[in-house]
């Protein structure tokens, strides 16, 4: 089950592109978007992790993508992009699934496990502010900047 508003975000510690450990309890003190996408450089994800670049200087956020991709995928993804930002690597799924991001998904009436493209705005303390569970790429950073500008009242 995915974690709510006010829930503590699930810990982890994932390779990024770089094979150089991120852990969410290294990033304390800071608001941190998680997002998960299912495949590095499809049309969806590319277009959701542009538009989070785009922003990602404009925020005090710390962005981290995850997908079950390899480190090196993710680095090509990256540079092709210049994204500028941690892409975890998540093979077996098991922070998607701590995140309740992993489930049977379908296309063209095919059902498979993959990745329900999810996202977590998590606070400085390491618990949930806003989750947004089966999000769409042009929405993520909308949403995103949405709930940063609730939160500067």
């Amino acid at each position: 089950m995915a974690p709510q508003a006010g829930d503590k975000a699930p810990a982890f510690t994932l390779l990024d592109q770089d094979g150089e450990k991120v852990k969410l309890t290294d990033l304390k003190g800071r608001k941190v978007l998680v997002y998960f996408y299912p495949k590095a450089d499809t049309p969806g994800c590319t277009t959701q992790s542009c538009e989070l670049s785009a922003i990602k200087d404009d925020i005090d956020v710390q962005i981290i993508g995850i997908s079950p991709d390899e480190p090196e995928k993710q680095k090509k993804f990256d540079e092709k992009h210049s994204l500028g930002f941690p892409l975890l690597s998540d093979p077996d799924h098991k922070v998607a699934e701590k995140y309740g991001s992993w489930g049977e998904k379908s296309m063209y009436g095919r059902k498979y496990m993959g990745i329900i493209r999810s996202a977590f705005l998590i606070d400085e303390k390491g618990k949930v502010l806003e989750a947004w569970p089966k999000i769409t790429p042009k929405d993520t950073p909308k949403k995103l900047l949405k709930a940063l500008e609730i939160r500067r009242v």
